[in-house]
């Protein structure tokens, strides 16, 4: 999730947890705190699919984390020394606002190693959007409310509880949804006789009202587009694949990696002679946010691998979040 999402998360947990007690420096550090995780963006990674793949990784494994927990406490209780014999509190608090932290950015459909190094494997159950006001603002509000609130330590956990209950609600409501639009794009596929290696599902953005999903065909993929306003139907649009472009550099490193990462939900093309993979979970047609340039192919149709780097992409604009907006209330794609 974005950076504000997590501050005000990890201030509502510090609230609700220690805010009784330790007041408005329970939201300050919990929205510290909470950050943390996030910083693995300033390491200098090698290149580029290395910084993509590694985000998310040990910095948000549970694992690690339960780890750090108990040595972050310990700081923050000598930083405050009226706190020192709340160590113990102090200490579930960190661990429920990283905790909180990486859960949170696995229901997103980016991946989050959460048990790495154990197991490594990517876990992503795309139920909200990166970015999404509804499941923000609440928590915003409490963050906002409690902190003004210095006088009533009760108060302030009261107000950080409220956040929390709504936000989470709003989260279960997104899971729930998520296996309703699975259910109708499963069926609609059946009914259609469209045969599907794999199919992924996650919110477009900033909602959880219009559902987007893509079928993984063995040649090509289906990108489908489901809102709560449709009756039982879905709009879809077929895309060829070139996939028989990696044949020549599949033992790549970058190649592997970035099928591993995407969990197969990857479109590969000839773009001006380079061979390029593109994440097809994040973005929509033609709007994607991240592409990699990783082979070249000459005349002869021979592709020889080259050391990765980004490839230019449309990332998100007005238009798209047009069309989103059309289509979420219109239940007809066409229309917009």
């Amino acid at each position: 999730m974005d950076s504000l999402s997590q501050f005000v998360l990890g201030a509502a947990v510090g609230g609700a947890v220690v805010g009784h007690r330790a007041g408005g420096k329970a939201l300050a550090w919990g929205g510290v705190i909470a950050t943390l995780p996030d910083l693995d963006v300033l390491i200098p990674l090698a290149d580029p699919v290395s910084r993509f793949t590694w985000h998310r990784s040990a910095s948000h494994s549970i694992l690690v984390l339960t780890l750090l927990a108990p040595l972050l406490a310990w700081m923050l209780t000598r930083c405050h020394e009226e706190e020192r014999s709340r160590y113990f509190v102090w200490l579930l608090a960190v661990w429920l606002i990283l905790i909180t932290h990486v859960v949170l950015d696995a229901l997103t459909v980016y991946g989050t190693q959460l048990l790495w190094p154990v197991w490594p494997e990517p876990i992503s159950w795309g139920t909200i959007f990166i970015i999404d006001p509804a499941y923000t603002l609440p928590l915003a509000i409490a963050v906002l409310g409690a902190a003004l609130v210095r006088a009533s330590p009760a108060r302030l956990r009261s107000r950080a509880v409220a956040g929390l209950l709504i936000s989470t609600s709003y989260l279960t409501l997104g899971g729930v949804l998520k296996l309703h639009v699975e259910q109708q794009i499963r069926g609609q596929l059946a009914a259609r006789g469209i045969v599907h290696e794999r199919l992924m599902t996650t919110p477009t953005a900033f909602n959880i009202v219009l559902w987007r999903g893509v079928a993984m065909t063995t040649d090509g993929y289906y990108e489908i587009f489901h809102s709560l306003f449709d009756n039982d139907d879905i709009s879809l649009r077929y895309f060829s694949n070139k996939p028989h472009l990696l044949r020549d550099i599949e033992e790549s490193w970058a190649v592997r990696r970035l099928q591993w990462f995407t969990r197969g939900f990857y479109r590969v093309r000839n773009e001006n002679g380079e061979v390029v993979m593109t994440d097809l979970r994040m973005g929509q047609e033609p709007y994607y946010s991240f592409s990699f340039v990783v082979g070249e192919q000459t005349t002869d149709g021979t592709v020889t691998a080259v050391p990765n780097r980004r490839a230019a992409s449309a990332e998100m604009s007005a238009e798209m979040l047009s069309a989103i907006g059309c289509r979420i209330g219109s239940g007809v794609a066409a229309d917009c």
